[in-house]
């Protein structure tokens, strides 16, 4: 694959996360990538659009994102696609969707509910974890709990947590947005068609929220190449932004 000319990229995070949750991995991509163009967009009920609700379907997510992008003239020629989690599956929507848009999308530590059991989708040793946020309620505590059930190396990162912190204060994802994208995750089934673009799955292979082997289903079902991180948490790009990185510049040039 050839990357000989300055590309576009559009980033989406995942579940009950915003683009500011990307943090330092922008100035790693921008470092890898220094002619390119790097763009956030925030999934509806996060970030610029907390206050609004979201939807609770991929297809209904997908739409709003893409007029955003139009909106902000960021379709003016295809896309790099990079996303985690929930927002690898908006991202594989959007390229089924309106394959003109993108021209490569890399999907980080996903799962398609028609491919994978819902106990590999959200693994079964993480069940208390993640049920714990439902319940609290003090701000610290739950960004805490988040950082300690996605992330392997930076879980105790004081930095990282005020930084989670403060944007929660700021731009609060509610619980009902919360569980407006849990069921748009779970119930989300891709048709079979095959990728009109490149693909690349990345996952972490001691990934604690979801189970690397829905990666590894996606790989094999439509012959796509898969790279996996040995010890990264389920938030790669926190815990391996280098790794990642390294291996966009392998697979685009």
């Amino acid at each position: 694959m050839n990357n000989s000319t300055a590309q576009r990229w559009i980033l989406l995070r995942g579940l009950a996360r915003e683009s500011r949750h990307w943090g330092a991995f922008i100035t790693q991509l921008q470092a890898m990538f220094p002619e390119d163009e790097i763009n956030l967009l925030d999934l509806p009920g996060t970030g610029r659009f907390y206050q609004e609700t979201s939807p609770n379907n991929i297809q209904a997510i997908c739409h709003q994102l893409r007029a955003q992008a139009l909106d902000k003239g960021y379709l003016d020629q295809p896309v790099n696609i990079l996303a985690l989690s929930l927002g690898a599956m908006v991202a594989w929507e959007w390229m089924q969707c309106y394959p003109e848009d993108i021209a490569t999308a890399t999907l980080m530590n996903t799962s398609f509910s028609n491919l994978s059991p819902f106990y590999q989708r959200l693994r079964w040793q993480s069940y208390q974890q993640f049920l714990s946020l439902a319940v609290t309620r003090n701000i610290k505590q739950k960004e805490a709990k988040i950082l300690q059930l996605t992330s392997n190396s930076r879980a105790d990162d004081q930095c990282i947590l005020l930084e989670w912190e403060t944007i929660q204060s700021e731009q609060p994802i509610s619980f009902k947005n919360s569980l407006q994208q849990i069921c748009a995750a779970a119930t989300y089934k891709p048709s079979k068609s095959k990728p009109p673009c490149p693909v690349l799955l990345l996952n972490s292979l001691q990934d604690r929220l979801v189970s690397p082997l829905c990666s590894i289903a996606i790989q094999k079902q439509w012959q796509l190449e898969l790279r996996s991180h040995p010890s990264a948490g389920h938030d790669l790009t926190l815990d391996a932004g280098d790794w990642v990185v390294r291996q966009l510049k392998d697979w685009l040039v």
